[in-house]
């Protein structure tokens, strides 16, 4: 039969170029695809399956990609991505929680650290089942499809923004606990004395240089799955120690009696109440990994990634809430914004001493092994928007460690420039942290449900009821923060 067509041969090579919508067009990126026989069909299908007489004949080739991967040993499983997942959310949010109590009071604040965390879930789930649908491997790529290119740039901003404030904090709380700060002795000065060691700026360049930059320049997320377990690992030691310190206090009867509820007695109360919500909307966000986390998980599906933020969502809940409730009942109304720097006196029981350092060292650890996975969104965020229709960063090593010398050194900068942790999460709280956890996944969802994808009835309610209250908590929080800076500048 005559045909304009040639046959290629297997060991071929071809570049894919996707036909795209032209008012929203995709970067152009080349890939190479290696070209494999039709007949070879559990290749083709991927994943290892196998076809039996009965599933060729109702095999149809529409509902399978073109291309398909095969599963390696490099995928990660649940509880990897569920480390990594973690490691995303429990990082230094956790610890300006115990002041969130002091503000709020016990009762409303355990309720907030459940409530967020649930909505947090189903904002992370309806984000997942979005991007599954329209192949989406970014945040961005999510937003794009369902809002447009002007919304994806300012999504991927928002990225920016939100993570590279997040690695200052870190940054500020390893130079508070290892040198000082004003009203807090150090750990070296508490082991050495004085010395060039309790200069802040120089410790947090030794930190970044010779611990965090070799971790950041690695080139997958689910290379750091290990590193990954060993935060969470040191966070629930953390966890374990404040909880054990506070019980034992408190059947000893050494524990002023906590306040349970909101204080209005003030103004600044009220200001604080103002700027404590969107910190707490910033203690669970983690949707820009989410798909990086997907991407790599071994026999990805929408449903064994619900799994894994399920579980996450369990785990941080409880962390949060032992936390927040141990280290408010230990410090009170002396609770600092960071409580890892309460942990420099004398706690009141038997081996105080070793555990003020198992706790701030741990922690400490536990940042560092934190910061190259919110690095690596950060990272990917700023190729994409900088270098877009590059070719992927993991292509190409040079720009990928170009891109984290420089980040690093402008982190490191930031460190040394914002005075706390207070500070820093008020501001990217109520501003980048409530867009990337509540606004934009809304708004893909309502969006997309009105081009014909399905929302049940609930689903709708729960995306409206996440858009009107983050953007009530984005307009408090900001307008509470401005007054908040001018009652400190009288």
């Amino acid at each position: 039969m005559d045909s304009n067509y040639t046959t290629i041969s297997n060991n071929s090579y071809v570049d894919l170029q996707i036909r795209d919508d032209p008012q929203n067009p995709l970067p152009q990126r080349k890939t190479h695809i290696k070209l494999h026989p039709l007949h070879e069909v559990e290749n083709f299908i991927g994943n290892g399956q196998s076809l039996d007489d009965d599933d060729q004949d109702d095999f149809d080739i529409d509902d399978y990609p073109l291309v398909s991967k095969k599963k390696t040993s490099k995928d990660s499983g649940i509880y990897g991505a569920v480390f990594n997942l973690t490691t995303s959310i429990i990082g230094a949010g956790i610890m300006a929680l115990p002041a969130t109590m002091k503000v709020l009071g016990l009762v409303l604040g355990f309720v907030l650290i459940i409530v967020m965390g649930i909505l947090s879930e189903i904002s992370v789930e309806l984000l997942v089942r979005f991007s599954v649908r329209f192949k989406a491997s970014s945040y961005g790529e999510v937003v794009r499809f369902a809002l447009g290119k002007p919304a994806k740039v300012l999504s991927e901003i928002c990225i920016i923004v939100n993570n590279a404030g997040v690695l200052v904090v870190y940054l500020i709380i390893i130079g508070d606990v290892m040198s000082g700060s004003l009203h807090h002795v150090g750990v070296f000065d508490q082991w050495l004395g004085n010395g060039f060691w309790d200069h802040r700026k120089l410790v947090i360049l030794v930190v970044v240089v010779v611990f965090l930059a070799p971790l950041c320049a690695l080139d997958k997320i689910d290379s750091l799955s290990l590193t990954s377990a060993a935060s969470v690992a040191l966070a629930v030691v953390f966890v374990v120690v404040c909880f054990i310190v506070a019980f034992v206090k408190l059947i000893e009867g050494k524990i002023e009696s906590p306040r349970m509820t909101l204080d209005f007695g003030s103004k600044q109360a009220i200001l604080d109440l103002l700027v404590v919500i969107p910190i707490m909307t910033n203690a669970y966000v983690c949707h820009f990994n989410v798909q990086p986390i997907y991407n790599e998980l071994e026999g990805r599906s929408p449903q064994k990634m619900n799994r894994v933020g399920r579980i996450t969502t369990v785990l941080c809940v409880v962390v949060y809430a032992s936390t927040a409730i141990s280290g408010y009942l230990l410090f009170g109304k002396d609770t600092e914004s960071d409580v890892l720097t309460n942990f420099d006196k004398d706690l009141g029981i038997r081996f105080s001493s070793a555990l003020n350092y198992i706790v701030r060292i741990g922690y400490i650890l536990h940042l560092v092994l934190v910061f190259p996975v919110v690095h690596f969104s950060l990272r990917q965020t700023v190729d994409v928007l900088v270098f877009e229709g590059s070719a992927p960063l993991s292509e190409s090593r040079k720009r990928s460690l170009a891109l984290t010398a420089v980040l690093l050194a402008l982190i490191y900068f930031g460190s040394t420039m914002i005075p706390n942790i207070w500070t820093a999460f008020k501001f990217t709280g109520a501003t980048t942290a409530v867009s990337l956890g509540f606004i934009f996944p809304s708004l893909v969802a309502l969006r997309l449900s009105h081009s014909g994808e399905d929302l049940n009835v609930g689903e709708k309610f729960l995306s409206w009821l996440m858009l009107i209250l983050a953007i009530i908590v984005s307009i408090v929080g900001v307008i509470g923060n401005i007054y908040s800076l001018k009652s400190d500048s009288e």
